[in-house]
């Protein structure tokens, strides 16, 4: 790996490890949709997006709307560790009074757009910034990110429709293909493929990934830069719980904590991944 590749990779543990450490301290939560996103999270903010931590409002910034809310700690984590708020405030996720709240309440935080809380709402209103973006002439772009399983929901496909029709080429929606939800594995609970005909059938621009390989998912975000006349999706294959060997692939893990023992245990398996990373580099 290469030395930035490796600094996103120590990013992206770092991150997960705050994850764990977030949500056992909160007692509720999600836990394998923010695991698994997180290489994506990663990549967003210290590769791709035009943010300023320190000018979080500033008018050109890019625009991110995480719609799938209840991964929301990947979102926390990710903006602490760039400098958005301090890291510390990430303890108190989900408690009464906090910024942090169990989905992303807007403006609430630094970098925080759009409110979030029933799934099929967020690529509607990534689409209402990204047209007003477009009517301005405005640079700055606008990043939707989606899960899969909330494409059950008509609405997602009718914002799909009309992003087309708009041909709104500064837009990019990122779809978490973990093959999860609450209930089950996607393709049981409602099938979804073939997914990217689906799209390409809208009319999108469709990327698909490994939505771990950090080179793959700024390759994406970039390619996406230079397609006009249409919005682009990248469908993200990502393993749900990654990271954590006992939480991967495993639907339960969707919309639960780890208890403490569950909690140590993987913070110890996330900082010896980090050790071998380092080592590798050395």
């Amino acid at each position: 790996m290469s030395v930035v590749e490796v600094d996103l990779a120590l990013t992206a543990n770092t991150i997960r490890q705050h994850i764990i450490s977030m949500l056992v301290e909160a007692g509720s939560g999600h836990s394998a949709g923010p695991l698994g996103m997180a290489d994506v999270f990663t990549v967003l903010y210290f590769s791709v997006l035009h943010v300023d931590p320190d000018d979080p409002w500033m008018p050109d910034r890019d625009r991110v709307v995480l719609s799938n809310g209840h991964i929301c700690p990947v979102w926390y984590a990710t903006l602490a560790e760039r400098g958005f708020f301090p890291v510390s405030e990430l303890a108190t996720l989900r408690k009464l009074g906090s910024r942090l709240q169990g989905h992303p309440h807007a403006r609430s935080l630094p970098g925080v757009e759009a409110s979030a809380g029933p799934l099929g709402q967020g690529l509607s209103q990534a689409i209402g910034m990204a047209l007003s973006a477009s009517i301005d002439g405005a640079r700055w772009r606008t990043h939707a990110l989606l899960s899969d399983g909330e494409h059950d929901e008509g609405q997602t496909w009718e914002a799909v429709m009309f992003a087309a029709k708009c041909r709104l080429h500064n837009l990019t929606a990122w779809v978490d293909r973990n093959n999860i939800q609450i209930d089950g594995f996607t393709e049981d609970v409602m099938p979804l493929e073939p997914l990217a005909a689906k799209y390409e059938s809208f009319g999108w621009h469709v990327v698909e990934i490994d939505g771990h390989n950090h080179r793959a998912i700024a390759d994406a975000a970039r390619l996406a830069e230079a397609v006009f006349e249409r919005p682009t999706v990248v469908i993200c294959h990502t393993i749900p719980g990654k990271g954590v060997d006992f939480m991967e692939d495993d639907y339960t893990w969707h919309g639960i904590p780890p208890d403490r023992a569950q909690a140590a245990k993987a913070l110890t398996e996330l900082r010896s991944l980090r050790g071998r990373i380092d080592g590798e580099h050395a």
